[in-house]
């Protein structure tokens, strides 16, 4: 049977399924732009739209939706431990960016498949979950979708999402469009929260089973070699490395600023490692015009040049490497924080062994960030210059007694991965 809706709701919904419909064609031209940047884009275009050819055959898919990169690696821990508990487990792995894209394909097995997630329009949702028909779908932290939610509840399929988080300011949001959001909470089947505080206004927010379970992010498995490249990278260096760690627009021109007013002599070196891939070349330009000699990560290989050794900027132009900048570095910045933006996750930070210095902006992490804090893996400071001032502190002092705390901190918080695992595997049918 379809699911019940009030005037007001199908009237929201008819909209804002009409909007997207207008907006198609501007979207899919934005896609083929990003791929002059990035191919991946311009690939299987017509996934998006819900035309798949031909499925491998399978009655059980089990459909994870990780968005970009972030939700694709705190997915990975997820998808052990399902694997685990269900071996027989056939994993149908969505995305809708090239970099989430390219991280998952290392996530499948024999059997697995990948696919781009359509828009959110009823014919492409239709057809998507007709052709797959996936025993559970399971959507990463944030991702609420009002078509697909409301399809997937008329075809009886449950939902889930996992690592479930909602910041205060995103449920303010949230209620301007009310009639909208609120019935595809409603029918989402259940919700993994990572705090309290979420789970409180995710219930706000109609959602009408919560369970906390905590934050995968903490059992993600850091790359060993990546680690230990990293700390022969800063042996090799002979010099202490302040690292910005994903850092977002305007960020740069902050830090550089500061940066520059400082005694350049014994400085350590400075390695900046921007959020989005297509901002690389921007951010080598600011380097470049604030005076500095910048060594970019993507022209060398495993050993370092002499460019880098003399270097005082690195760019951090690659992508999952994020472990290696972590180890070569004695402290790290983190991105997000020092603009209006929310913050990064600090956690795979920690779990490297990196001290962390954070903004005043950390509301998507909010408990991850007031915990790190509490346990001395991470300090808090009003704006980018303090921020300087202490992680320059951090990288005069003797010994590692905060990176243990970081790692510490990162140890004890793990466990999410598997509880969420069997709440999500006992809404399938028995193996």
């Amino acid at each position: 049977m379809p699911p019940t809706e009030a005037w007001s709701e199908r009237l929201s919904r008819w909209a804002y399924t009409s909007l997207l419909r207008l907006l198609t064609p501007f979207y899919l031209l934005r896609l083929w732009r990003r791929g002059a940047a990035e191919p991946l884009y311009r690939q299987w275009l017509a996934q998006r739209l819900g035309f798949y050819g031909p499925t491998p055959p399978t009655s059980a898919w089990v459909w994870v939706h990780a968005v970009s990169l972030g939700e694709t690696r705190a997915a990975a821990a997820l998808i052990d431990q399902l694997r685990l508990q269900r071996p027989a487990m056939r994993l149908l792995l969505t995305h809708s960016t090239a970099t989430g894209r390219a991280a998952g394909l290392g996530l499948l097995r024999d059997g697995d498949a990948q696919a781009w997630l359509p828009y959110d329009t009823p014919g492409a949702v239709r057809r998507f979950l007709l052709q797959w028909r996936p025993a559970v779908g399971i959507l990463m932290e944030t991702e609420i979708w009002p078509q697909l939610q409301f399809e997937a509840a008329r075809q009886q399929i449950p939902m889930v999402l996992a690592n479930a988080r909602l910041s205060a300011r995103s449920q303010r949001r949230g209620e301007r469009f009310k009639s909208l959001l609120h019935p595809a909470g409603r029918r989402l089947t259940l919700a993994l929260a990572q705090t309290e505080a979420d789970s409180e206004r995710l219930r706000a927010s109609a959602v009408p089973k919560v369970l906390v379970q905590g934050n995968l992010k903490f059992d993600m498995q850091v790359d060993a070699g990546q680690l230990t490249q990293g700390h022969c990278w800063h042996e090799a260096l002979g010099r202490p490395v302040l690292l910005a760690a994903v850092t977002r627009e305007g960020e740069e021109t902050m830090l550089l600023q500061a940066w520059s007013q400082l005694p350049q002599q014994d400085l350590p070196l400075l390695l900046i490692v921007p959020r989005h891939p297509q901002r690389f070349d921007e951010v080598a330009a600011l380097i470049e015009k604030a005076g500095l000699t910048l060594a970019r990560r993507s022209t060398w290989q495993d050993s370092l040049p002499e460019q880098a050794l003399m270097a005082q900027v690195w760019l951090g132009d690659s992508m999952r490497e994020m472990a290696l900048y972590y180890a070569v570095a004695d402290v790290a910045l983190l991105g997000g924080s020092f603009a209006p933006l929310g913050g990064q996750n600090l956690i795979e930070a920690a779990a490297c062994g990196c001290p962390i210095v954070m903004g005043p902006h950390t509301f998507n992490f909010a408990e991850a960030a007031e915990l790190a804090e509490a346990a001395g893996a991470a300090l808090r400071v009003a704006d980018i210059s303090q921020g300087l001032a202490q992680a320059l502190s951090i990288c005069k002092e003797p010994g590692g007694q905060r990176a243990e705390q970081a790692r510490q901190f990162a140890a004890a918080h793990r466990g999410a991965a598997a509880r969420m695992a069997s709440y999500i595997l006992a809404l399938l049918p028995s193996a």
